[in-house]
């Protein structure tokens, strides 16, 4: 449930906290006096796009926090587990919106995205607003509503999925179809290619060694030329390093007789020595094995400009060739599979099947539902001054779609004897707002979501109706949290809490103020609902009678 929102320096609010109470809470005030300040807050909060100005004049940002207690909110505490976030009994939601458009969010003190606020705020609050009946008219909400009526809105979503597998598979069997020839031609070339590349017998390490051999057989001459000199510099000239350090090291074997401090440098000399030393017998044994080898060269030579012509040919290089090869072999397949006619269309018969299988099932549910939902909102019209109509579902089969087997259209009758017509047809803005209502507590008791905002959503129902209407929003009350912005004292007088919005000028600035009212000053503000500006002793003996305390 919401506990907590604060608010600073948002639109013409300088500071705010309010504490809500479980049940039914109505929140009432003067025209223009701020009322869907508290709805805009709670959005942003929740993770809606800021689409205005909505920081106070003379503020450098607005900062917007709601606190939940969502103990038993398991869908709350699901989403933070699977996001990694703290996960408390109170959940805390901030929103911070600067001058400059940007905006920060945070869940229980971590920094957060809009998106997971909105994520988030889909298990928190369901906010119902004044031009719901409106959208009422739409035949895509009439769906939606009856599949959250028959709880079938998750099975709803997986037809749309299956539908649009099925789809792309239709579509892909189209296109082969189209280009069989194309593809029958592309495979062939294909398959020439890889053939040809197979042949290679190529791998990127096999390509390296062959590079080196290439190396050191095109330069032998030169390779064993200059190792004969290097022997000769060592040890075969006839002066030559091994010589010339056989001469230091018999001095320095003298002198370090003489002075012990020469050792160390005669035993470096001594390393050395012996490191020339192997170096002189390696170079002898590579000379002895080295040979030049014509034949061998012009075969390697012949394998490499094998190995260029053909990447040339295929525009690759040489080290792409596995890749290459891999890329082709998958591209087969799929070619391959399309060739066969066979096995597409056994794919999209069993997507259809899958598809057709579960529209069913929705079709079955929506069928089961349609009646009860009709009867439900026929009860609800009787008592809402629409006595003798009749609200009805139509379930009209229609071709297979994202959406099901069947279009969902509501038809009404406004009085007895009348044959229901289609909604956007009949009804008048009244009765609209009635079965707009009617629906919106129908299913909102089957939802999850502990918190309920209606936002003036009683707009064009007056008098007896109205104290229904008050009625229905206080049985909702005592299963979930419903707070009901609403200019009807009828059906402010049937709230649990009461919360009052006020507009006043302070030192030049025009700023709102929202504050929950005690017994008496709740018949004042019923008094204000029933006779305007001026309150009289009537008004006030009239609300006291609403609320129960005459």
């Amino acid at each position: 449930m919401l506990q907590t929102l604060l608010i600073r320096d948002f639109v013409i609010v300088d500071q705010l906290e309010l504490d809500f109470a479980l049940g039914f809470t109505a929140l009432t005030g003067e025209t223009g006096a701020g009322k869907s300040i508290l709805i805009d807050a709670l959005s942003l909060a929740l993770g809606a796009r800021n689409e205005g100005d909505v920081i106070r004049r003379g503020a450098d940002k607005a900062e917007i926090s709601t606190h939940f207690d969502i103990r038993h909110n398991i869908a709350a505490q699901a989403w933070l587990t699977d996001q990694e976030m703290p996960a408390d009994e109170t959940l805390i939601l901030r929103r911070v919106i600067y001058t400059d458009g940007r905006s920060r969010a945070f869940i229980n003190g971590v920094s957060a995205t809009v998106a997971q606020l909105r994520e988030l705020g889909e298990s928190l609050i369901d906010i119902y607003s004044q031009n719901a009946h409106h959208s009422l008219l739409k035949t895509a909400m009439q769906r939606d509503i009856l599949d959250a009526y028959a709880q079938a809105t998750p099975l709803a979503k997986t037809v749309n999925q299956a539908f649009k597998a099925w789809y792309q598979l239709h579509q892909e069997q189209i296109r082969v179809s189209q280009h069989a020839n194309e593809y029958a031609d592309t495979l062939a070339e294909l398959r020439d290619k890889t053939r040809e590349l197979n042949q290679l017998a190529f791998s990127v390490e096999d390509w390296q060694n062959l590079q080196q051999e290439h190396a050191r057989l095109s330069h032998g001459a030169s390779l064993l030329s200059g190792v004969e000199s290097c022997l000769h510099c060592l040890g075969e000239g006839e002066v030559n390093a091994l010589g010339m350090l056989a001469q230091a090291q018999l001095k320095l074997a003298d002198m370090q007789e003489i002075d012990a401090q020469l050792s160390p440098m005669a035993e470096g000399l001594d390393s050395a020595v012996i490191q020339l030393e192997e170096v002189n017998r390696q170079l002898n044994r590579y000379l002895q094995k080295a040979e030049l080898d014509p034949e061998r060269l012009a075969e390697v030579e012949a394998r490499l400009q094998h190995i260029h012509a053909t990447v040339r040919k295929y525009r690759i290089k040489p080290e792409d060739i596995p890749e290459q090869l891999a890329k082709d072999g998958m591209q087969m397949d799929q070619l391959a599979a399309y060739a066969d006619d066979g096995q597409l269309a056994a794919q999209v018969d069993a997507a259809w099947h899958t598809y057709h299988q579960l529209a069913t099932q929705l079709t079955e549910a929506r069928q089961a539902a349609a009646k009860q939902l009709a009867d439900t909102i026929t009860n609800y019209m009787q008592t809402l001054s629409l006595k003798g109509g009749q609200f009805a579902v139509a379930l009209t089969p229609v071709e297979a779609s994202a959406y099901g087997l069947e279009q969902v259209e509501f038809l009404v009758a406004g009085h007895a004897g009348v044959e229901p017509r289609p909604l956007n047809k009949v009804a008048s803005g009244g009765e609209l707002s009635r079965i707009s209502l009617a629906l919106q507590v129908t299913t909102a008791t089957l939802g999850t979501v502990p918190c309920m905002i209606f936002d003036e959503v009683d707009v064009g129902i007056g008098g007896a109706v109205a104290e229904v209407v008050g009625q229905l929003l206080q049985s909702l009350g005592q299963h979930r949290q419903v707070l009901v912005i609403t200019h009807l004292p009828q059906v402010a007088a049937q709230a649990k809490q009461h919360l009052q919005v006020s507009k006043a000028e302070q030192e030049g600035v025009t700023l709102s103020r929202i504050r929950q009212l005690s017994d008496s000053e709740r018949i004042d503000e019923l008094a204000r609902m029933l006779g305007g500006l001026t309150i009289t002793e009537v008004t006030r003996q009239h609300a006291k009678q609403m609320l129960g305390l005459s």
